[in-house]
């Protein structure tokens, strides 16, 4: 089994759902006492905020650069970034290190192109539904077209995972909010749903959407695994 390295803190209630997700996927593969062989560096989510909307991306880089280093130096075999919008800055991080960084939007691309999904509605942060570093992964490397919500709704979204679930609020009005959001999303002709920000599985599940759900945070997690297990 292969070591896995997680870049957490981003928040770091859905960094737990990391941990747990690893260990329970792997248990359910091999059995027994069996849980994933894992090292986590946790970063101050505070200084990250403070430099998203500042939009100071280099030096984001910067510091994703120096959690993965310190990752491979205390024995991971692979990089995992627990966000999707911290992506924004995957290629400073590749370049950093030796071993493999596993893109969160690659194992959502091929869970959708399995399931024959070529329109698919993209929830997360405002960086992550706004610039191109995720949508265009999707288009240019999977050939998926991936769509958001309007201008009010994607403050919604947003505001909702900064302010509620980055704290571990789970509220119902919320999850109200994300279901309308949704069936806005399937009128536009989407055939699922991206939930595109690693927060978001603690509002949204299957049960919660009128469209299939793609979690990227157990996709991710699931992937891993993978990873760790057939290299």
């Amino acid at each position: 089994m292969k070591t896995i390295g997680v870049i957490g803190g981003m928040s770091w209630e859905s960094s737990a759902e990391y941990y747990r997700l690893l260990n329970s996927q792997m248990k359910a593969r091999l059995g027994g006492h069996h849980n994933a062989r894992s090292l986590m560096a946790t970063v101050d989510f505070a200084q990250i905020e403070a430099l998203q909307r500042a939009g100071d991306w280099e030096a984001l880089g910067v510091l994703m650069a120096q959690a993965a280093q310190q990752l491979e130096r205390g024995g991971a075999d692979i990089v995992l970034l627990a966000t999707n919008t911290m992506h924004r800055v995957y290629a400073a991080i590749e370049a950093a290190i030796s071993i493999p960084f596993l893109h969160i939007a690659d194992p959502t691309g091929a869970a959708l192109r399995a399931a024959n999904v070529t329109r698919v509605g993209l929830l997360g942060t405002r960086y992550t539904m706004e610039q191109d570093f995720y949508v265009g992964r999707l288009r240019e490397v999977h050939g998926i077209d991936a769509i958001v919500p309007n201008e009010p709704d994607r403050a919604d979204v947003h505001r909702i995972i900064y302010d509620e679930l980055c704290h571990g609020n789970v509220d119902a009005q919320s999850r109200r909010v994300y279901q309308r959001v949704i069936d806005d999303l399937a009128a536009q002709g989407a055939q699922g749903v991206i939930l595109g920000c690693t927060e978001i599985t603690l509002l949204i599940g299957q049960n919660d959407s009128r469209l299939p759900v793609f979690d990227t945070t157990a996709l991710h997690a699931q992937a891993a695994v993978d990873w760790a297990l057939q290299g």
